[in-house]
């Protein structure tokens, strides 16, 4: 009977760590209702990283499919990448991103978060931003994890419709809705 219910539980949590890849031991023995052991004998017997390897191979992977910026102009770490449709990348507030009063982050480091993945989703050689509308939840402090998701809505022409979701562990901190323009067509003027 205990083969069934290990069988469930790896399945449970290979399904849990594809919807939700950037949990930790900790939180996936809690959310299985299981020892954090368990956990880790079960990546094991299943050939799961922990979740720094995880983490590191999917953004090796995201890198090597980008297109239309170098991997050194994201800002964070590009961890998901869908060429055309959706990316996801994660950043850790350090103190040199924050006001030094108050350990509040610098706008600009969320924005750029957010626009450099903006441009790392668009399937094309060249393109910029061309408008930008973003709203600012909440202050963002140091050391705080920020995962930003970008997803193209629609693309009209070279015009890609982009919106972007950072949140921290807890809530949406910032949001934003791009128009990004693919240069393509001006490469040949």
């Amino acid at each position: 009977m205990a083969r069934i219910q290990k069988k469930i539980r790896q399945g449970q949590l290979q399904e849990k760590l594809i919807s939700t890849p950037f949990l930790t031991d900790e939180e996936l023995a809690a959310h299985l209702n299981v020892s954090v052991q368990t956990i880790r004998l079960d990546r094991l017997e299943l050939g799961i990283p922990e979740l720094r390897e995880r983490t590191k191979l999917m953004a090796e992977e995201a890198r090597n499919k980008l297109k239309s910026i170098s991997s050194a102009d994201v800002v964070g770490e590009l961890i998901d990448l869908e060429l055309g449709r959706s990316g996801i990348s994660l950043m850790t507030v350090t103190p040199d991103m924050v006001f030094e009063k108050t350990k509040v982050a610098r706008g600009h480091y969320v924005f750029a978060q957010a626009n450099s993945l903006a441009l790392a989703i668009i399937d094309a050689p060249i393109a910029v931003t061309g408008v930008a509308n973003v709203k600012y939840k909440i202050a963002v402090h140091e050391s705080e994890k920020l995962v930003a998701k970008a997803e193209i809505i629609k693309k009209r022409g070279n015009k890609y419709f982009i919106w972007v979701k950072t949140r921290n562990d807890k809530q949406e901190v910032f949001r934003a809705k791009f128009i990004m323009v693919s240069l393509e067509a001006d490469l040949h003027k």
